[in-house]
Parts: structure tokens; C-alpha cells; sequence
């Protein structure tokens, strides 16, 4: 894991977006197109702002997959991860096609939809971010490190639906999902490139258990040590608590 630190969190998501910019531009030019997830949530509103202002990209080349949805929550609400990566993402860029995780549909369909499709799309380059709980996706502690199953349904811990009303996209604890659609941790592992960027010192703790625990299903965000091109994108307040910062 290689992991670079920036002053703030806009140098952050622009130093993460052209990481993955360059990787979409080699996969173009070496095999005619790429193969993207994309992430939402606080942690990348700099990183897509700023993917979609990278230069030489040709984006008709381009598919994107979804990493994860509420399991419910239509695409009008506030907190739709569809909507988010509708209005920041996509409708910036011209793709080839974007496979969107429908929180709407039955989801033991909408799961073997989605898990038919990655399969014929080997991903290039994964935006991920982290959560204070140390997830990747919605994957909480203690996570399925062993399903080779590309989508599943998961439950949402208490940690991780506080985070969701803390960062204010839901008014109350009791309006947050229980449930959501979640891409799998070993899916996420199998992208040949993973730009994982996190800002903010609340999510201090889980960077340290990241980079500097055990790998462990407790702390999810730990199995990226053992992936041979991930690099950590943080800011000087994610990374406040590494031992080491160089």
C-alpha cells in the first residue's frame, strides 16, 4: 500500500482523481477501453469534482459500476447514492454505459443483475473511500472477507448509520436504512488499481487500523494491505494518528 498525505482535503481528491485518470488513460490506449467504480459519500466530493475536469479522457470508453445503495431509498432522496453519483458524476461525462446499484428493485435480482455484469467488466481502477468504522463500501465490521460473490445484501452497524445522519444526509439516527447493497470486499480487491482517498480526522483511527493494525474483518479497511496497487490518499487530519507519515 502506498500511501501519500496532502495539506487538505481539495489537494487530496485532486491528487486521487489524477492517479485514476492516468490509469483510465492506459487502459484506453493499451486495450481500447476501461472499467471504473466509483464511490460517494463526503470523502469524494473533491475526487469526482475534480475526475471530471481531467484532461484527454475519452469517456465514451469508459464504464463505471456503483459501489453501493440503501436498500428502499428512491433515487429523489437526499441520500441516494444514485442521485449523488447522478448529479456529480455522470451526467458530467459522456460514458459508455454507468451500472447503477437500484436500492428500489427486489434485491436477490437486482444482486445477481449487477454480479453478471462485473463479471464481464474487469474493473481497472476502483475511487473508494473509508468510514470511521473502517468499512470499503458498505462492508461493517466484521466483514466477509471470504464471498466470492461480487454484490451482497448487508446490514449496517450502528457506527456506520450514525456517520450517515452525522455527515447530514439523513435528519434523524431512525430515518437511516438498516440495510443497503453492498459490492463485496474480495470484488473491490480484484480491481487492478484501488485509489482509496479519506479526509477528516474522524476518520483517523480507522486509517491507523488501516495501514498500521492486523488485517482483520474488525477493521475492514485493513485488507487493502494485501492488494498489490492500492494507494491511500489522505489528508494531514486523516492521517494524524500513523506513527509513520512519510
Amino acid at each position: 500500500m502506498k500511501i501519500e498525505i496532502y495539506s487538505d482535503s481539495e489537494e487530496m481528491g485532486r491528487r486521487a482523481a489524477a492517479i485514476g485518470a492516468e490509469v483510465i488513460r492506459r487502459a484506453i490506449a493499451e486495450r481500447g477501453g476501461a472499467n471504473i467504480i466509483v464511490a460517494t459519500g463526503a470523502s469524494q466530493f473533491t475526487v469526482l469534482g475534480s475526475l471530471i475536469k481531467e484532461p484527454d479522457i475519452d469517456w465514451t470508453k469508459v464504464t463505471g459500476f456503483h459501489l453501493d445503495e440503501y436498500l428502499g431509498l428512491p433515487i429523489s432522496h437526499p441520500a441516494s447514492f444514485r442521485g449523488y453519483l447522478k448529479e456529480r458524476f455522470v451526467d458530467h461525462v459522456p460514458l459508455a454505459a454507468f451500472h447503477y446499484v437500484d436500492g428500489e428493485a427486489e434485491p436477490e435480482a437486482e444482486i445477481g443483475r449487477l454480479s453478471e455484469l462485473i463479471r464481464r467488466f474487469p474493473i481497472d481502477v476502483a475511487f473508494i473511500g473509508v468510514g470511521e468504522n473502517a468499512h470499503i463500501a458498505f462492508n461493517d465490521p466484521p466483514a466477509d472477507f471470504e464471498t466470492e460473490m461480487p454484490y451482497l445484501i448487508v446490514e449496517l452497524d450502528e457506527a456506520c448509520r450514525r456517520q450517515q445522519h452525522g455527515e447530514g444526509w439523513f435528519p434523524t439516527l431512525e430515518d437511516v436504512p438498516k440495510r443497503a447493497i453492498s459490492m463485496s470486499v474480495r470484488q473491490i480487491l480484484k480491481s487492478s488499481a484501488i485509489v482509496c482517498s479519506v479526509p477528516d480526522e474522524r476518520k483517523a483511527d480507522a486509517v491507523r487500523k488501516a495501514v498500521e493494525g492486523p488485517v482483520t474483518r474488525d477493521a475492514p479497511a485493513s485488507i487493502l494491505q494485501q492488494h498489490g496497487n492500492t494507494t491511500l490518499v489522505l489528508d494531514k487530519a486523516a492521517a494524524s494518528q500513523l506513527v509513520r507519515q512519510n
